[in-house]
């Protein structure tokens, strides 16, 4: 599937507050905690814990979300499905739908019961 600029704005619309209770349900139906859903947002977004619940308290749209994150250098490491789209596959000028994706990769692998030190990537040396 292709990504279109309706899409990404849509995306990038869309409140972070009201989709961070879905990602919450996702992963504890599963066994998973808050604190390890936080971790892996935290650890894509350079966020601190104060910074990811202000930005919750506030309503931040998913475009306000990732202008304000320091997006892990490692991101690019994140590939796969999500949603029937390919990551990799996503153009760099949809940026909020790519990095929307991504996290959502983040969480669908917290979710499946994958080891954090699986899911938050590193550089292989």
């Amino acid at each position: 599937m292709k990504v279109t600029t309706e899409k990404n704005e849509k995306v990038a619309n869309m409140v972070f507050a009201s989709i961070y209770p879905l990602y919450l349900n996702k992963v504890e139906k599963k066994g998973r905690t808050k604190e390890e859903l936080d971790q892996v947002i935290t650890w894509f977004t350079g966020f601190d814990q104060n910074a990811l619940q202000t930005l919750i308290d506030e309503k931040a749209s998913f475009g306000t979300f990732f202008e304000k994150a320091e997006v892990n250098p490692n991101a690019h490491l994140i590939k796969g499905m999500v949603c029937g789209y390919r990551i990799e596959e996503i153009a760099d000028e949809f940026e909020v739908y790519k990095q929307c994706r991504r996290m959502e990769k983040l969480i669908d692998e917290l979710a499946k019961g994958r080891k954090m030190e699986k899911i938050l990537r590193k550089e292989v040396s």
